[in-house]
C-alpha cells in the first residue's frame, strides 16, 4: 500500500512548497537515494496546529518538540508503514509522554517503520527519539528522512545513525536537512523518517520533530 493511500484518507497539502536552486544542491551534494515513486505523495497535516512541549529538558535540551503522529505507539502505529516491526508492551523509562504510557515500536533485525507524514519548515531544524537496542556494540540504527525534491521525485537521505544503547536513552538531535527546501518561514513540505536496524534488535519510542521557531 502507498503512502498515497496508507492513511485511509488524503491529508491537506501544507502551505506553499517553494524550493530554492542552491538548497536544493546542497541537499543533492548529500547523495539522496531516489525513493520508489509515489511513496511521498500524501502530504502532512496542519503545522499550525502541533502540540509543543519539552521532552528533552532533563538532558539540557530546552527546545520546544512536537510529537510525530503516532510517535508515542500509544493507540498502535497510526500513519506508519511497518515492514517486520511491531507495537510491543515496555514504554521508554523515562514517561516523557505520561506516566500512564505502556507501548513501544519494535524492531527486530531485517525490520524497517516509517512514520506518519509531518510537515517540516525552515522552523523544524531537528529530530530526537528515544531507543534501546541488544546485539553487538558496533549496532546501529539508521534514520532516513523521505521528502520530495523540486521535480517532485522521493529522495531518501540518511540522517543520523543512533548508536547501540541497551538501556532508554534520548538519541542525539539528527538535523532533518528537507527542512531547508523551503525558502521562507510558513513554506512547508511534508516529510517522513524511516528507522532501520543495522544490527541486532531495537525498541523506539516517543519521536519528537524540533519545530525550532518556538524555542
Amino acid at each position: 500500500m502507498s503512502d498515497e493511500t496508507r492513511l485511509g484518507r488524503p491529508l491537506r497539502r501544507p502551505r506553499r512548497r517553494i524550493y530554492g536552486l542552491a538548497v536544493v544542491a546542497v541537499v543533492a551534494l548529500a547523495a539522496p537515494a531516489t525513493a520508489q515513486a509515489g511513496a511521498l505523495v500524501a502530504s502532512a497535516p496542519d503545522c499550525d496546529a502541533q502540540t509543543l512541549s519539552q521532552p528533552f529538558a532533563p538532558w539540557l535540551d530546552p527546545a520546544t518538540y512536537t510529537l510525530d503522529t503516532g510517535g508515542s505507539f500509544e493507540n498502535g502505529a497510526p500513519g506508519w508503514a511497518l515492514s517486520g516491526a511491531s507495537v510491543a508492551p515496555g514504554n521508554e523509562s523515562f514517561d516523557v509522554g505520561g506516566a500512564d504510557d505502556a507501548s513501544s515500536l519494535s524492531l527486530p533485525a531485517g525490520s524497517s517503520a516509517t512514520s506518519a507524514p509531518i510537515c517540516v519548515g525552515l522552523e523544524h531544524p531537528t529530530v530526537r527519539v528515544f531507543a534501546r537496542s541488544s546485539g553487538p556494540p558496533t549496532a546501529t540504527m539508521g534514520v532516513n528522512v523521505l521528502f520530495e525534491d523540486a521535480t517532485g521525485a522521493v529522495q531518501s537521505l540518511t540522517i543520523g545513525n543512533v548508536a547501540s544503547t541497551t538501556t532508554w536513552q534520548p538519541s542525539a538531535q539528527m538535523p532533518v536537512v528537507a527542512n531547508l527546501l523551503p525558502l521562507l518561514p510558513g513554506d512547508y513540505t511534508p516529510v517522513e523518517f524511516q528507522f532501520t536496524p543495522q544490527g541486532g534488535s531495537w525498541s523506539i519510542d516517543d519521536v519528537y520533530v524540533d519545530p525550532h521557531h518556538s524555542g
